[in-house]
């Protein structure tokens, strides 16, 4: 039987989750994935997923691939996968790819959103889907400090020590911040994030906000490579990942 590379597209809130990885002593977006793959296509599966999203992240849109001998039509695999899936979890296209493409390594750029609620009153709808900040942020000032992010930096500064990476030189194409009444949105786009670098980019434009540091000193922070400069680590609930580019048509 020959042997198919799929995609999926799929999105999912990850509060119940320890991240997309799968782990040893709890539950991931990527082995609950995998079970319901397996028992679809009837052998073992393992998923490649466009990245590492941590614990209580959600994705918008996300991409994994795998491998199967199952002659499934690709247009029915969503709906039997969302069976055996929970309802945080959903798969909402599978499209044949060729062998040689791997969700992580063919992934072009990414785009991830962190979602403010700045009001002085929380709201019971966004609780676990966003960081509810209570004192008023001006969100001129968190752009101007996003702003100062965007182009090739070494991003050692503003990433938790955890997964080794051979640099920690990216490139940041946006980091474009708006407010939608109480909600500000945060986009950032990149050709790969290091870990916690997003969470680290938002809390540093906060404490711009706050006047804890100037736009301005956000070039000598990264220049420093250190962590201890820059802003605290925004918590993950408001954290999305909502873009990917590849050159196939998976999305």
């Amino acid at each position: 039987m020959q042997q198919r590379n799929i995609a999926l597209r799929l999105s999912y809130t990850g509060t119940a989750y320890h991240g997309w990885q799968v782990q040893k002593n709890a539950v991931s977006v990527a082995e609950t994935l995998e079970k319901a793959l397996s028992f679809v296509v009837n052998h073992p599966v393992k998923v490649t997923g466009a990245g590492r999203t941590d614990a209580g992240v959600h994705a918008r849109t996300y991409v994994a691939n795998f491998r199967t001998t199952s002659a499934i039509p690709l247009e029915r695999l969503p709906l039997a996968v969302n069976t055996r899936l929970p309802d945080d979890i959903v798969v909402s296209k599978a499209t044949l790819v060729p062998d040689e493409f791997n969700a992580i390594g063919s992934c072009i750029k990414k785009e991830y959103t962190y979602r403010i609620y700045n009001s002085r009153i929380r709201d019971p709808f966004y609780v676990n889907r966003v960081w509810f900040y209570p004192r008023h942020l001006d969100e001129s000032i968190m752009a101007a400090a996003a702003a100062q992010f965007v182009g090739t930096h070494d991003f050692a500064a503003v990433r938790s020590v955890g997964t080794e990476t051979r640099t920690t030189v990216r490139t940041v194409h946006y980091f474009d911040i708006e407010r939608h009444g109480q909600i500000i949105d945060c986009r950032v786009c990149a050709d790969g994030f290091l870990y916690n670098m997003v969470r680290a980019m938002v809390g540093t434009c906060i404490y711009a906000a706050e006047g804890k540091l100037d736009p301005q000193d956000i070039p000598h922070i990264l220049s420093s490579r250190n962590r201890t400069l820059a802003g605290p680590t925004a918590p993950p609930d408001g954290l999305y990942m909502t873009n990917l580019w590849y050159e196939e048509d998976v999305l």
